[in-house]
């Protein structure tokens, strides 16, 4: 997430007309679409603004990531795939979704040794726009489909509770490395986190 630009920031000169979709317009279109969704915040900001912002025309959103929700999964540096995370969690048993979610994003943060998630929770402590950015990509990209998929009830508030128990979870594990959670494996921690999610993923809340 070191990418991430303040809020707040002005875009460079634009050229008059559109430029073509050449070598440089996914950079573009990356540091457009930080300001926009810093700015606007996930909702808010568009795939036409962003292209504005850029100088190029808003096909070019599609051409290189498929849509807005890569485009913002792609402006923060997470190297998670919405998409393909939620297609390995949602389908399946409700009452095992909360293993499901434990094993799914340690899987994800071993194959690089928790590095962009050590970055990321930096750029979080330091900047109030990566923070929001952040808060936008669990309650609106992610955390908060897997709710509005299986919980009752709540589902801020499920998101919310959530969210911390897994990224706390990763901060334990890749950024403070506090043993023995540093170094055990997989079973041992869905068998120790799972049930906590499952409970505000599908249980009864105060």
């Amino acid at each position: 997430m070191g990418g991430v630009v303040a809020a707040g920031a002005q875009p460079g000169p634009r050229r008059r007309g559109r430029r073509p979709g050449g070598s440089d317009t996914r950079g573009q279109l990356l540091e457009a679409a930080r300001v926009e969704f810093a700015e606007r915040g996930y909702e808010g900001a568009t795939v036409r603004r962003i292209a504005d912002r850029a100088g190029v025309d808003a096909a070019m959103v599609n051409h290189w990531f498929g849509g807005k929700e890569a485009l913002f999964t792609a402006s923060l540096d997470i190297p998670i795939d919405p998409v393909e995370l939620l297609a390995d969690i949602l389908p399946g048993d409700p009452e095992k979704i909360g293993e499901r979610v434990v094993e799914r994003f340690l899987t994800v943060w071993d194959a690089t040794g928790g590095g962009p998630l050590a970055a990321m929770i930096q750029s979080i402590a330091s900047h109030d726009a990566a923070a929001r950015m952040m808060r936008e990509f669990i309650g609106n990209v992610l955390v908060g489909r897997i709710v509005a998929a299986v919980s009752p009830d709540q589902h801020e508030l499920r998101a919310g509770l959530c969210g911390a128990q897994v990224f706390g979870m990763g901060m334990v594990r890749y950024v403070l490395k506090f043993e023995p959670l540093a170094s055990a494996d997989h079973a041992t921690l869905v068998a120790a986190v799972a049930p906590s999610i499952q409970r505000y993923l599908t249980g009864p809340l105060p």
